[in-house]
């Protein structure tokens, strides 16, 4: 069976395996360091634990295992504030109006103004999986299970919430939008700033930068072309997040120009469509394949299942799934249509 539960110490070498083998910057925050991973996961544990200092904003980081092995094959986090105390730099899109009254010519130019707009906002984040589990019933598990989570702590995290979709990227490693722009400004290639951003926070940029809007005809025809677009392999996670309610909105990553999705925390599919059933089981496996979770903070367990609803808030599962779950009969949970 497949379950997402909170990131241990012990998972750290698997984790900085899958982070060694996402390509085109798929997880950008997942320190590859192994001592920056470490921090995040004890500050992960103390996040569902609540027992952040108030200094400090919660982030929790999930791992999809393979029950049979053991293995861990994913990864997905949730920023309960974006920028964790620091503001949180995008690029909103916006256009100016150039217009002379004297030879009745006006132009309308689209430009690029830096902005922390979205700081304080939940961000999904530190999302990866091996190649081979892209699009499956496990890709959709490790995405959503974030969203239960968030529905059964709903006043940990903030009433909107933001994804930054990663951008386009050459098969070469250039990235267009960052060769055109950024590089005349930082001494450093992209994945270099990329990594620095996962260690730290994007205020570098912002203070370097210029803080004049950027005109966007300024900018090569590739990085031009790269505005709001996702890299190939984001769009199944692309799609699964639309499907839940978010949509690209007028921000862009301050690294690549990727697309930025938000939604309503409320008005998101998995939050509208779950609810609380209480635990029952049986010995055979019937009924519809769906999203089950249970636990409080660090005991959050959630995993696929098929499942049999009563009219009277009950739900029957299967005995492995109780195991899986650390639950028995009697308990509440949250279930969701797969």
């Amino acid at each position: 069976m497949w379950l997402v539960r909170p990131a241990q110490p012990d998972d750290l070498e698997q984790i900085l395996e899958i982070a060694g083998t996402q390509s085109a910057r798929l997880s950008s925050t997942l320190p590859k360091q192994t001592e920056a991973l470490a921090q995040k996961i004890e500050h992960s544990l103390a996040s569902f634990a609540g027992k952040v200092p108030a200094s400090q904003a919660p982030r929790f980081l999930f791992v999809l295992e393979n029950t049979e092995t053991g293995s861990v094959d994913g990864t997905a986090g949730i920023d309960a504030r974006a920028g964790n105390g620091q503001p949180f730099y995008n690029y909103r899109r916006d256009a100016l109006i150039h217009a002379s009254h004297e030879l009745g010519v006006s132009r309308r130019v689209e430009v690029l103004y830096p902005s922390h707009s979205l700081t304080d906002q939940t961000l999904l984040c530190s999302f990866s999986i091996r190649p081979q589990l892209r699009g499956t019933d496990a890709f959709e598990l490790l995405s959503r299970a974030r969203m239960l989570f968030i529905a059964d702590h709903r006043d940990r995290f903030a009433s909107r919430l933001v994804v930054e979709i990663q951008g386009v990227q050459s098969e070469d490693g250039s990235v267009p939008f960052w060769d055109s722009l950024a590089r005349h400004f930082f001494n450093m290639d992209f994945e270099t700033a990329d990594q620095y951003s996962s260690l730290h926070s994007k205020t570098f940029i912002a203070e370097l930068m210029p803080p004049n809007p950027i005109y966007v005809t300024l900018l090569t025809d590739p990085a031009q072309a790269a505005l709001g677009q996702p890299h190939a392999l984001t769009v199944p996670n692309l799609e699964l997040l639309q499907r839940e309610g978010f949509h690209a909105g007028c921000y862009l990553d301050i690294f690549d120009a990727g697309p930025v999705l938000e939604a309503r925390t409320d008005a998101i599919r998995t939050l509208v469509t779950s609810h609380r059933k209480v635990l029952h089981g049986r010995h055979d496996e019937a009924g519809e394949l769906c999203l089950i979770a249970a636990g409080e903070g660090t005991d959050f367990r959630c995993t696929l299942t098929r499942a049999e609803e009563s009219i009277d808030d009950e739900v029957k599962v299967s005995v492995k799934t109780w195991t899986v779950l650390n639950k028995s009969a009697g308990d509440d949970v949250r279930i969701a249509p797969l």
